[in-house]
């Protein structure tokens, strides 16, 4: 049984926050990234560079709008709380069971030219560590991060997603995110397009 939720990252995060990207990364884009780029991308002079990068982003964020979340899962031995409800089992199980990081989400106000900051944010990462896909910790995520979002008076959200990164794709489209027409193409040896998917979140 395990017991699931999302939060704040928070400082003692960092560390888990970036292997999981590195995770995320390695066997989430190796199908459609070239490998050199990838391995410099995931490689541990990366890892130093994005680590910094994490623990900035939570102690010392660009502006209040700007956030990071971390999907959390704690393993829970119902053997060891036989007398109790499921509730309790929660309850009892979190006082014990290590809680494990296994996915991020990261937003702030959207930065391309032509997106008004003010009211439109972007979702600048959403990753879930590969052992730990298909257990809703995407949705949690995603869900959160609108929730957020909506409290922070934005109407509307873009991000870039890989034009082949499929399976990003048809998540997004599931929660009623569309492409815009914007493209970039980034240089990584060869060509890789991007596509910015954008969705309404007015009440």
């Amino acid at each position: 049984m395990a017991d699931v939720g999302v939060r704040a990252a928070r400082r003692e995060d960092v560390s888990a926050v970036t292997r999981t990207q590195i995770r995320a990364w390695r066997l989430g884009y190796r199908e459609f990234l070239p490998e050199g780029p990838l391995d410099q991308m995931t490689g541990a002079a990366a890892e130093e560079m994005w680590q910094s990068q994490w623990e900035e982003a939570v102690i010392a964020p660009p502006t209040p709008r700007h956030r990071l979340l971390v999907a959390i899962e704690r393993i829970l031995d119902t053997d060891a709380f036989p007398a109790l409800g499921p509730g309790g089992i929660a309850a009892a199980a979190a006082t014990v069971a290590p809680e494990r990081i296994v996915g991020l989400a990261s937003h702030g106000p959207a930065e391309d030219p032509d997106a008004d900051p003010t009211v439109t944010a972007e979702l600048l990462s959403l990753l879930v560590d590969p052992d730990h896909i298909r257990r809703g910790h995407g949705s949690r995520l995603l869900n959160a991060t609108i929730d957020h979002l909506v409290e922070d008076q934005f109407s509307s959200v873009i991000t870039w997603v890989f034009a082949d990164n499929h399976a990003m794709l048809a998540f997004l489209e599931s929660a009623g995110w569309g492409e815009d027409g914007a493209e970039r193409v980034l240089d990584m040896g060869r060509p890789v397009r991007m596509v910015r998917l954008v969705t309404d979140i007015r009440p």
